[in-house]
């Protein structure tokens, strides 16, 4: 993997890609559109949160559009893990859910990324 996160700090980080790893242009956008940083401060959970229900509404916005493209990416990563790789059901539910009986969980997973890659 070329994209790398590099702690430089106590809370501190810099994320280095390339075109190549952002053909698409995804991770470029989340970065200049805030989206990344509204993810990660929700994952971080901070107390504080936004000042006004408009940022509140803005932050959760941006944070909700990034979840879903990687619900996307995912899935397509899930036909990839399948198709390129092999890789069993059970297997690919075990890693993503870590239970691997969640088979058909995978298998929607598996039909909406050969639907985004119009497969």
């Amino acid at each position: 993997m070329s994209v790398t996160i590099t702690t430089t700090g106590p809370g501190r980080a810099e994320i280095t890609w390339t075109e190549d790893d952002d053909p698409k242009g995804y991770i470029a956008r989340a970065v200049e559109s805030d989206q990344l940083a509204y993810a990660l401060e929700a994952l971080g959970g901070g107390e504080s949160g936004p000042a006004t229900p408009e940022t509140a509404l803005f932050a959760a916005m941006h944070t909700a559009t990034l979840e879903r493209l990687l619900e996307r990416r995912a899935a397509v990563q899930v036909v990839k893990l399948r198709d390129d790789h092999g890789l069993s059901w059970r297997q690919i539910a075990a890693a993503l859910y870590d239970d691997p009986e969640k088979q058909s969980s995978v298998r929607r997973m598996y039909d909406s990324g050969r639907r985004h890659l119009g497969v």
